[in-house]
């Protein structure tokens, strides 16, 4: 076989390491990004948060203020002096440009103030709050929704009369209770699992289970929602409840019916005129269905807005947030003591933690003017929602914002997840400015958000005995010149979690 070299020309995609951060930073939320910054702190003594000035300490000797003026010197030498093309890849990897600094025209009605950019902050990272007592203790299996629920239970099972085996009984019924309240265990698997250990008989823990029937929250241990009304109307006094009787009798017997809204065959079953079938619905309602609910404590997901959207003079104005944005800088001590030229591991690894510090820094940088670029250039398209609400949102999509922003479309889909923007009319994910959208009469376009608001102002204010039906909606937008079809119109509906208008039947 004969040997023999061949040379080769080709184009291939590569990305430094110092683009794969940049990218990274780019899709973390504000929690996730406070949380990388002080890893990166804790790691890279080369790395610092600059302090505000005002918090210095006023005794400080001349020399004292000469060495912080060199710092700074010094530390804005090093920024200025990051290399941006690092940044950059070949042609096949332009899609990825982090840092096109595109210049917003001058007519432009909305402010951006990039200043805020750099606005000093010191970075908050949330304090870790574990509770490791709470963690130790019964049912370890059950999730922090439903821990206060099992407490408050377990707390009533221990202070009341029983035996050791009823006890055992109560505490496998408990652990089978879901957050809302209701026993999602059959009695006789709760049976067969104790039967391995204790002699009982299933007719034990009924009786168990009728006990517990009978603590607090009404209704708890149920098994399904008739019963759980009727667990909370055996403890009403009929006295003072003229509606009690025949609610139970409906509850019990037709509650299928009662769901449906077919109050027609609820009237004649049970030989009641509307105003009785009326007051029977209101005293119904006033049962809770999830007794578990409001005792139960969910876990609480805190949304941290990554820019301020505010109405100054008539013009909207676009401001970063700047707690989630701290300003980091080169520490200059440590940067004083890397020697050009010298090779020992000490400098070895100083000059490494220095680049990573670099690159750190602009990748920052680089994250935040991108996200404000974006998020002005979503104010600009969206201004009539921001004045007047969900029917003022104009159809956008990613590819609009990435051509005008000379950016790839999957650079904007980083910088719109898990992003948050607050505004007079709420906090917004960037991601709920994005809609599709569907053609009216006189070939303009109108977007999926404006319509869902449209058919929600209608559904609010329909006439509650004959409700809108899908159809009905679909001509009535028809006449306001949006072509939707009756499908549509149930999509979004159904989106909305608003029920078909068989079930917003209402007598008043």
């Amino acid at each position: 076989m004969k040997q023999s070299l061949q040379l080769r020309i080709g184009q291939s995609l590569t990305m430094t390491p110092q683009l794969q951060q940049a990218i990274r930073l780019l899709q973390l939320s504000t929690l996730e990004l406070q949380t990388e910054i002080q890893e990166v702190l804790e790691s890279n003594p080369m790395l610092e948060v600059e302090e505000d000035a005002a918090t210095s300490d006023p005794l400080d000797n001349n020399n004292k203020k000469t060495e912080d003026n060199n710092s700074e010197a010094s530390e804005q030498e090093t920024i200025d002096n990051l290399d941006a093309s690092d940044l950059q890849t070949d042609s096949a990897a332009q899609d990825v440009d982090l840092n096109n600094s595109q210049d917003m025209p001058d007519e432009l009605p909305v402010d951006s103030q990039w200043d805020d950019i750099y606005e000093p902050s010191m970075s908050t990272s949330p304090a870790s709050s574990g509770d490791d007592d709470r963690a130790r203790e019964f049912l370890e299996n059950q999730s922090s929704t439903d821990s206060a629920l099992i407490d408050h239970l377990l707390d009533q099972l221990l202070v009341t009369t029983m035996s050791d085996t009823d006890r055992a009984i109560g505490l496998a019924i408990i652990d089978g209770i879901d957050e809302d309240g209701y026993l999602k265990e059959s009695i006789e698997n709760i049976h067969s699992g104790l039967v391995g250990e204790l002699e009982i008989e299933l007719d034990e823990v009924e009786a168990v289970l009728h006990l517990i029937q009978h603590f607090d929250p009404l209704g708890v241990a149920a098994r399904d929602l008739k019963e759980c009304l009727l667990l909370q109307m055996e403890q009403i006094s009929i006295e003072g409840q003229p509606a009690l009787k025949k609610a139970r009798q409906i509850v019990k017997d037709h509650l299928d019916l009662l769901g449906n809204h077919d109050y027609a065959k609820l009237k004649r079953y049970n030989r009641i005129n509307d105003n009785e079938l009326a007051e029977i619905i209101h005293f119904i309602q006033t049962l809770n269905p999830k007794p578990g609910s409001n005792i139960s404590q969910s876990s609480t997901q805190y949304v941290v807005p990554d820019v301020f959207v505010s109405k100054i003079d008539g013009r909207w104005n676009v401001r970063l947030n700047g707690d989630t944005a701290p300003k980091l800088r080169i520490n200059p001590t440590y940067a004083a003591y890397i020697q050009r030229g010298k090779q020992s591991d000490d400098n070895t690894f100083l000059k490494n933690n220095m680049q990573e510090a670099r690159w750190f820094i602009k990748s920052l940088q680089s994250r935040n003017e991108t996200l404000m670029r974006v998020a002005t250039s979503i104010v600009e398209h969206q201004r009539t929602f921001l004045d007047y609400g969900e029917e003022g949102m104009k159809p956008l999509v990613l590819r609009e914002v990435a051509e005008e922003l000379e950016l790839h479309e999957s650079t904007i889909s980083r910088v719109t997840t898990s992003k948050y923007m607050h505004t007079p009319k709420g906090v917004f994910e960037f991601k709920y400015f994005f809609s599709s959208h569907v053609g009216t009469s006189d070939g303009g376009e109108c977007s999926a958000t404006a319509i869902r608001a449209m058919i929600k102002k209608l559904i609010e204010s329909e006439e509650p005995r004959k409700p809108l039906s899908d159809n009905k909606l679909a001509s009535l937008l028809v006449d306001q010149g949006i072509n939707v079809a009756r499908r549509t119109v149930a999509k979004y509906r159904e989106a909305m979690m608003i029920p078909p208008s068989n079930e917003r039947k209402r007598l008043a």
